[in-house]
């Protein structure tokens, strides 16, 4: 298998790699099958070999969207780290196939390899820096330029080629999972996706986008091609 060196697993030398996936105990999941629950208390790691997952949180009942995880990523990390209970809840998109690691053995070979632990440390610096970009889109940007910047973002991370030049995201979204994620209600979230679909930018269907003109919507979205 190989992952993007913009994710835990590719981004490690080759023999480390090997090493803690040889450590993990495989899994396969189902689509819409929860992978870690919210307020869990277990302290397991899995790594994702393969498959897109779902990181939500519930906000006072409501399902709030914090992201998606490619394959070659850690989740689980904070609770193995901290034995904390689970502050999100992980659910497949599509097939997913993990490697499951207790903490133990993830704590151990972290100490073996700095580079790794240091890898997990940049991982949650990440997740903080995404949250707080949301953030400030709120404070800046309007609807249908926020959402065209998450799009961005996951096309970035999930995106296959469609016909015509443009980008298919590779996991279903919901129109109140983009809401959450923009922190706007669904009326506007639907707005802002008309206004997209209005400048020829955006195609949809159900649970499906797919980006038309990607240069165009990152020309919008203002974000530069070459910025991590």
């Amino acid at each position: 298998m190989s992952w993007s060196p913009n994710t835990f697993l590719g981004s490690l030398p080759e023999a480390t790699t090997k090493e803690i996936v040889g450590l993990s105990v495989q899994r396969q999941f189902a689509p819409g099958r929860v992978v870690l629950r919210e307020g869990a208390r277990d302290t397991h790691v899995e790594l994702l070999l393969s498959g897109f997952v779902k990181v939500t949180t519930s906000v006072e009942g409501f399902e709030t969207l914090l992201g998606i995880r490619a394959p070659g990523e850690l989740v689980g990390e904070v609770g193995a780290l901290t034995g904390a209970p689970r502050n999100a809840t992980v659910t497949a998109c599509g097939r997913v196939t993990a490697g499951v690691l207790n903490q133990a053995e993830f704590d151990a070979f972290l100490r073996r390899h700095p580079e790794a632990a240091a890898r997990v440390t940049a991982s949650v610096a990440g997740q903080l820096r995404w949250a707080n970009r949301r953030r400030t889109d709120f404070a800046v940007y309007p609807a249908h330029v926020r959402l065209a910047r998450v799009l961005v973002e996951v096309a970035d991370l999930c995106g296959r080629p469609a016909p015509g030049g443009g980008v298919e995201i590779g996991v279903p979204l919901s129109q109140p999972e983009l809401a959450t994620m923009i922190a706007i209600a669904q009326a506007t979230v639907q707005k802002a996706i008309q206004e997209l679909r209005r400048r020829g930018l955006l195609s949809t269907g159900y649970r499906r986008l797919t980006i038309l003109d990607p240069a165009g919507l990152r020309a919008l979205a203002e974000i530069d091609p070459e910025t991590p």
